[in-house]
């Protein structure tokens, strides 16, 4: 006799089928199949208190792993709260699949409760997009919506649920073979033009993007980077791609201001763009002229963009490309931009012995840096600090700094917090917020405490939104309804069965971020900070004359 099951049971079959740990989502009527299913799988689902945060924890967790990060929810508003996550992870290229339940096919047609076109509200933000309309179908549906998002470059794959077809009984069908197509290398041809663009350069610079860290290839990025004494610059998303210490760090570029590596581009006769998204730093900043000669070293052609134009393009495994480079190039021994990274070391070590109240954004980095391991993990909001993170904090690592970059969605880093807690129990993982992109979901503090997870919040408490005050500021000259008022956090933190900290002097910020990282629990550090930093970084940049010159 013929076995059968429900489509529900057969979906949760295919999702074990493709490695899945996690479901973070919340359960509702129209996914109530799929709900029952998981009660006899080895898939743990994460009950969160927000579709947006569940969608948070599934970016994050694609991005740590490099496999798509599930997230789930109901219909209607269910679904909808996935959007803000999932496009940020489709944007910040982390592997996402989302499902969402869906009304009963026989009344999609018609004006019905909660019903939305979900496959056409998710399409201009995925990969993949589609509604599941007969059981037979869900083996192939899975596959496609992992393989799409898990793919170079990758991003999202949204499958939609109706109800009735979950509840529909099917013959047990085996789920598809899970097959990772492995990326050609680019041709010896294409390799051997690089390498001479390469050796005619005075002062090549390397600019480390996102694809270096997807690839797995941050050391091959070292080794060529020394074998070529190419000093090299990292995105915010690839911080740690290149150890900041290493004398051939350059800092971070991203910002909108005229850093010293900002200098140090001005200087290159040859720019060479590995693992480049075009969405982490916009060639306009860097390129205004559209005069810069540039190579492209990526998995996929480059983007089109009229200050992007490559001299040529070394398309294929990162690792590769950069492999059979190192052991081509020659060494530029009077590289003068390698000479940066001493002064801009010593400009991120500046303020570390500050103890001024309240805390310069400076000085909490400094301490937060001291207190973490090299291999901890934290994760950064979006709002002023994160300015501050991506400029300041020195990651040794690669995925150690986590930065949305691309959507730069506030809301991100709790959510991620708990993800990458669950991706890395050993590790200790902070998340880095301001206090209202701290207040956007906050309520995730019970989903992390009923997990019994060990994660520290450091909150910069400006009691505004200090990012867009700082914009207002710089365009002009006052600000704009940008004032809030915030709970005590420590009482909030306390509320929750959490520890709260507030720091009242700059010399215990150290030492209160070492206790709380050691608590064994969910604790919250509301520091106040010093926002004043901001503008007089802006006039600073302003006036700030070339090191070359000197």
């Amino acid at each position: 006799m013929t076995k059968t099951m429900k489509a529900a049971n057969l979906l949760v079959k295919c999702l074990e089928n493709e490695g899945v740990e996690y479901i973070f989502g919340i359960p509702g009527e129209e996914n109530i199949g799929v709900m029952d299913a998981l009660l006899d799988s080895k898939i743990q689902f994460i009950t969160t208190r927000h579709e947006q945060g569940a969608a948070f924890m599934a970016d994050v967790y694609g991005r740590l792993t490099g496999r798509a990060g599930v997230c789930m929810s109901t219909l209607g508003p269910g679904a909808t709260n996935l959007v803000t996550g999932f496009a940020d992870a489709n944007m910040d290229r982390a592997p996402i699949v989302a499902i969402a339940g869906q009304g009963a096919t026989t009344r999609l047609h018609k004006e019905s409760h909660q019903i939305l076109d979900l496959v056409n509200l998710f399409a201009p933000i995925s990969k993949y997009s589609v509604q599941i309309l007969m059981p037979e179908i869900i083996p192939e549906v899975v596959r496609k919506a992992f393989k799409f998002a898990e793919a170079e470059k990758p991003g999202g794959s949204f499958i939609d649920f109706p109800e009735n077809v979950a509840e529909m009984d099917i013959e047990d069908l085996p789920p598809l073979r899970v097959q990772a197509p492995q990326a050609p290398v680019a041709p010896v041809g294409v390799g051997q033009k690089v390498i001479d663009l390469l050796n005619e350069a005075k002062n090549p610079v390397v600019i480390a993007g996102n694809g270096v860290i997807r690839f797995d290839a941050c050391e091959e990025l070292v080794k060529f980077a020394e074998a070529a004494n190419a000093p090299v610059a990292t995105t915010f998303m690839a911080k740690g791609a290149m150890p900041s210490s290493h004398p051939l760090s350059i800092g971070t570029v991203g910002l909108k201001a005229h850093d010293l590596v900002a200098f140090g581009l001005e200087e290159a006769d040859l720019v060479i763009c590995v693992g480049l998204d075009m969405v982490e730093y916009t060639p306009s900043y860097w390129n205004p002229n559209a005069d810069v000669k540039i190579v492209n070293i990526d998995a996929t052609p480059a983007e089109v963009d009229t200050h992007y134009i490559p001299e040529i393009g070394m398309i294929g495994d990162i690792k590769d490309s950069l492999s059979r480079l190192a052991d081509k190039t020659i060494k530029h021994t009077d590289n003068k931009v390698a000479k940066l990274h001493d002064k801009i070391k010593a400009e991120l070590n500046a303020h570390c012995d500050d103890n001024s109240y309240p805390p310069k954004p400076q000085k909490i980095i400094c301490d937060l840096r001291k207190a973490m391991n090299d291999e901890d993990i934290v994760i950064s909001d979006v709002g002023a600090h994160k300015m501050w993170m991506a400029r300041m904090f020195q990651a040794e690592q690669p995925n150690t700094c986590i930065i949305s970059n691309g959507f730069a969605s506030m809301g991100i880093a709790l959510p991620g917090t708990i993800a990458a807690k669950l991706v890395y129990p050993e590790k200790n993982i902070l998340a880095v917020c301001g206090d209202s992109g701290f207040m956007m979901n906050n309520q995730e503090v019970e989903t992390a405490l009923r997990l019994g997870l060990n994660i520290t919040i450091i909150i910069f408490n400006d009691n505004k939104y200090g990012l867009i005050e700082w914009h207002q500021l710089r365009e002009y000259g006052r600000k704009s309804h940008i004032d809030v008022t915030n709970p005590d956090f420590v009482k909030f933190a306390e509320s929750f069965g959490a520890k709260g900290y507030r720091v009242d002097k700059t010399e215990d910020l150290l030492s209160i971020i070492e206790t709380a990282m050691n608590d064994g629990t969910v604790s919250i550090i509301d520091c106040p900070v010093d926002y004043s930093e901001n503008m007089k970084l802006t006039a600073r940049l302003q006036t700030l004359s070339s090191p070359f010159d000197e």
